[in-house]
């Protein structure tokens, strides 16, 4: 049916009438969105998060400059009327609409690719600069809203500009160049030849030799002794570590020295893993507001001096705007400027008490004491802190996917807007946090790992471990290897080793009861399904191979073997079905090549890990049984009762610590996969997680360089330099 054409006319003049009104009131809003929510992506993983901010990014720029689009089209069908009064106080709203395109300070970049895109930045920042100037132009009647334009329009551009310089620094290229030092041309050859060929010609016997300039023993870390407030050594030292090791985000690599100062303070006996993990969330703080804030520029003095010009022209505009005669204006224009302004002073406020809170801030006055410091770090330490990262570790379970626990909604809708596949990642996606009892345990082997390196290449050779470190260094009984037991399943690609761990963790984890309390069981469960979300939802982040195909091939085989046995409902009846197929044949002889699952070869996995459950046990019932056989020859009835007792229980003492042994052979694993994953994964694709609450796979890969088990480092112990010795 056509729309009245009377009523598409109001409808019409109506929003003509307050479209620029509605725009202007968006952007400011969509900025107050923007620098409340900006920041907490830092610290909060969440879908929800993620698209708020997102939109708000996208929208913010977009509703600027189409109200600026519309202010200009106004002066346009005005004509020589734009001079008027009320078309000079919109004229006003231009400036402030500059300032919104200049954002939060807590947000310039939503990824890493704004950063690459600066000049596309700049380009806007002449062109809406111009529209701007434009409007102002056409709007000049030397009145005293006039005037009050220019220092907005100061503040205004300064704040673009802030954010175009961030985002140029920040750019991948720009930020690599600043890294880079000096150009070294070292000893001058042509005068050391020189002399050389003079002293010869003397008649001296000349030859060259080295000095080798050793500063090996300038490479101990002395960490920085701070109590002024609680953290304070700690957030000296993350920044100190911070200046050298962001490095590793421009893709350069770490001297010897480098590596060798981190380690003595990582490597340190009275180090904990609390400190170590804190040191990790402080310096990857300061890397995520290098690459999507503004704090590049905020905490250095040309940043402080725009500040205080920006806040002062925006205070002394809303003061003379309180002043100025504003007879004759629309009331609702008049109030919209005052929200405006108001906004505006607010938005600087906040952003100044973010600045006072940030641990830059905190860093720099720890080093003064006097009655206002004191007073200040009681204020800031009275509010409650939010952590430096989500410290949560997102889970996806394979068993749980193939038992379809959470059956789609709207299914055919999904797939007409193209987001069902994205929505399936989602659906099963949950999220649990990363314990301290894990977080010890990482750090605890990748030290062990660190101090048993002799060398640095030793220590490059550990970051191509996947498994058989930790096979060689577990014991087991004493006829059982485990490297020949279990190497075969980390010699395959690196997403088959996953999916084979997966699931083999999932059919042992579900086959004990639920009584059987083990924190490695648990810490096992939560790394495995870490790391096939890892494999899942974020291929990006491990090495390359065909793990998309090998899961769903292993889903349809899954799924296939369960809608066989309709009864199956829950995932320990599921493990205990799977566990109950025979073996015997390999199932490669059986499906060939043409299917990539891994179902089954992870079900000869798990039952490989099952058997090491009575390994020692059998040994131990085997004595026992000799000594039951000389007690009943020896001794009465009612002792022999009482051997088979006591004998009972070591059995079930030796099996539930051949369980637990289990249980340590695979988180130790886990660990071991967890490190490889971390240590082949990019800078920018850990740079892109730590806007969405920070990825553990991140904190592992900052520590595993600290620690020396990186390939970003230069092999040196010295510096070389010629010698002429002359005889």
């Amino acid at each position: 049916m056509k729309m009245n054409p009377i009523f598409q006319l109001s409808l019409k003049k109506l929003w003509n009438k307050w479209e620029i009104h509605i725009m202007v009131l968006l952007s400011l809003s969509l900025q107050s969105i923007l620098i409340l929510i900006g920041n907490r992506r830092k610290y909060t993983a969440g879908l929800r998060l993620e698209l708020v901010t997102w939109l708000a990014y996208l929208s913010a720029d977009w509703v600027a400059i189409v109200s600026l689009g519309v202010l200009a089209k106004y002066s346009i069908e005005c004509g020589e009327d734009s001079r008027d009064m009320n078309y000079t106080l919109l004229a006003l709203w231009a400036p402030f609409l500059l300032l919104h395109l200049g954002g939060p300070d807590n947000i310039t970049a939503y990824s890493l690719e704004d950063n690459e895109l600066w000049l596309r930045h700049l380009l806007g920042l002449v062109i809406q600069v111009g529209v701007a100037v434009y409007v102002f132009i056409r709007s000049w009647t030397s009145t005293t809203l006039n005037f009050l334009a220019i220092p907005m329009f100061i503040a205004g551009i300064i704040k673009y500009g802030e954010r175009t310089w961030a985002l140029r620094y920040a750019n991948s290229n720009n930020f690599r160049e600043s890294m880079l030092s000096k150009p070294d041309p070292g000893p001058n050859y042509a005068r050391y030849m020189e002399e050389y060929k003079s002293k010869k010609d003397e008649g001296f016997k000349v030859k060259s030799g080295s000095v080798i300039v050793d500063l090996t023993g300038h490479h101990s870390y002395k960490a920085v002794k701070s109590d002024i407030f609680p953290g304070a050594a700690i957030l000296h030292d993350a920044y100190n570590f911070f200046g050298t090791f962001k490095r590793l985000f421009a893709d350069l690599i770490l001297s010897f020295h480098d590596i060798k100062n981190s380690q003595s303070f990582f490597q340190n006996p009275n180090r904990s893993y609390v400190e170590a993990f804190k040191v990790i969330e402080i310096e990857l703080g300061f890397i995520y507001d290098l690459f999507y804030t503004k704090a590049t520029l905020v905490y250095s003095l040309v940043g402080g001096i725009l500040r205080c010009i920006t806040i002062s022209s925006t205070i002394s505009v809303f003061v003379a705007f309180l002043i100025v005669d504003k007879h004759g204006y629309s009331k609702v224009d008049v109030i919209i400027t005052y929200s405006l302004q108001v906004g505006a002073i607010c938005l600087e406020i906040y952003s100044i008490i973010m600045l006072l809170s940030s641990n830059r801030t905190m860093l720099c006055f720890s080093t003064l004491k006097n009655m206002l410091v004191d007073i200040y770090f009681r204020a800031i330490l009275s509010i409650p802190s939010t952590e430096g990262w989500s410290n949560s570790m997102a889970q996806y379970n394979l068993i749980r996917i193939c038992l379809n626990e959470r059956p789609p909604r709207c299914r055919a809708f999904q797939k007409v807007l193209g987001i069902y596949q994205w929505l399936e990642k989602q659906r099963y996606k949950d999220s649990k946090d990363v314990s301290s009892d894990l977080k010890k345990l990482i750090f605890e082997q990748l030290v062990k790992k660190s101090r048993g390196a002799s060398n640095f290449r030793d220590c490059r050779k550990l970051c191509a471990q996947r498994g058989k470190w930790v096979l060689e260094n577990e014991t087991g009984a004493s006829d059982l290897n485990f490297l020949d037991k279990f190497g075969w399943s980390i010699e395959l690609d690196f997403d088959q080793s996953i999916l084979l761990w997966h699931i083999a963790t999932d059919l042992c984890y579900y086959s004990e009861t639920d009584s059987v309390d083990y924190a490695n069981r648990e810490n096992s469960k939560l790394l495995s399904d870490y790391m096939l979300y890892l494999l899942v939802v974020c291929p990006f982040m491990l090495p390359n191979g065909i793990g998309q195909i090998r899961f769903q091939d292993t889903c349809a085989e899954t799924i296939e073997f369960f809608q066989e046995r309709k009864s199956i409902r829950a995932a320990k009846r599921a493990c205990t079905m799977l566990l109950k197929v025979s073996i015997e044949v390999p199932p490669s002889e059986v499906k060939g090549d043409r299917s990539k699952s891994v179902l089954f070869d992870a079900c000869r996995l798990a039952k490989s890990l099952q058997s090491l459950d009575n390994a020692q046990t059998q040994e131990q019932s085997e004595t026992q049984e000799q000594s039951q056989e000389q007690s009943q020859t020896q001794e009465q009835s009612q002792e022999q009762s009482q051997t088979q007792e006591q004998s009972q229980t070591q059995q079930q003492s030796q099996g539930q610590r051949n369980v637990e042994k289990k249980w340590d052979l695979i988180i130790h694993m886990w660990v071991e996969i967890l490190s490889y994953a971390a240590s082949q994964c990019r800078w920018n694709h850990h740079a892109q997680q730590l806007r969405q609450g920070g990825e553990l796979l991140t904190h592992v890969w900052l520590l595993m360089a600290h620690l020396g088990l990186t390939e970003q480092f230069q092999i040196s112990e010295g510096h070389a330099r010629a010698k002429l010795i002359v005889e």
